[in-house]
This record gives structure tokens, C-alpha cells and sequence, in this order.
């Protein structure tokens, strides 16, 4: 697997695991960093995963309101956390990071939802996504 794709799957990890703890992901990621530098079994934590992660911190009101307005008949709470989780992810390395085409920010978000979901949601997360994609330039100058 390439190195941003699990840079990207720990910055999922980071995300869900922050969620269900109920505690900032800035707390768990240097959870993460701590780790792995105290524990040489565990591998470091990737430059792109501390940038998605604190890019994501940094913007995490924003991305949230958005998955609540352009996710039709989904509350944010009743929303499978793997999910939301992923689209939160997605929809920042999609809006926010601009190194990253658009098709793979895409790509690497229904693959998360392949491997941590149920069957319905990479298609549930490519939609979502899509519709973030489509409206990519309006959502950045509404920051």
C-alpha cells in the first residue's frame, strides 16, 4: 500500500478514535506520537498524517456543518461514526488540499469505506464527496 494511503488510513484511525473517545483529535494524535516514539513496535506517525489531522482540527466546525447541510436526511450524530469519520477526512483533503487531485482524495475515501464500513457506505461516501467536489469553489470562499 502507498505511504499516503496509510498516512491516511491512520489519520482515520486518529479521527475515529477521537470520536468515540469524545475527545479532541489534537489529543489523540499526540496520543499516537508519543507512542510510537516510546514503543519501537509501533511505526511513527507520518508528516501527512499529522497534516490531515491538524488540518482537519483546524477546519472541523466547517467540514461538520457541511456534512450536515449537503447530507440528505443524515444527522451528524446518527450517522455510522466510521462514516462520518471518513467524510470528514475526505471532504477536508478534497476541499482543503490543494496537492491532492480531486479523483484520488475521492478514491481514497470510498476505499476507507470499503474496508472499515458496511456495503452501502462507499457509495453513500462517494456521493457525499461528489457533491463537495461539485461544489468545491463556492465551499472554500464560505470559510
Amino acid at each position: 500500500m502507498a505511504a499516503r494511503s496509510n498516512a491516511r488510513k491512520r489519520a482515520f484511525q486518529i479521527l475515529f478514535e477521537a470520536d468515540q473517545r469524545g475527545v479532541p483529535v489534537r489529543e489523540v494524535l499526540a496520543d499516537w506520537v508519543r507512542h510510537a516514539r516510546s514503543d519501537d513496535r509501533q511505526p511513527p506517525v507520518s508528516a501527512f498524517t499529522m497534516d490531515l489531522v491538524e488540518g482537519y482540527a483546524d477546519k472541523v466546525k466547517r467540514i461538520d456543518d457541511l456534512i450536515v447541510t449537503y447530507a440528505v436526511d443524515w444527522e451528524l450524530d446518527r450517522m455510522p461514526v466510521v462514516d462520518r469519520n471518513i467524510v470528514r477526512l475526505g471532504a477536508y483533503e478534497l476541499i482543503w488540499v490543494d496537492d491532492t487531485p480531486d479523483a484520488v482524495a475521492i478514491d481514497e475515501a470510498v476505499q476507507l469505506a470499503k474496508e472499515f464500513s458496511t456495503d452501502e457506505s462507499p457509495s453513500f461516501v462517494n456521493g457525499l464527496l461528489a457533491r463537495f467536489k461539485d461544489l468545491k469553489p463556492s465551499l472554500r470562499r464560505g470559510e
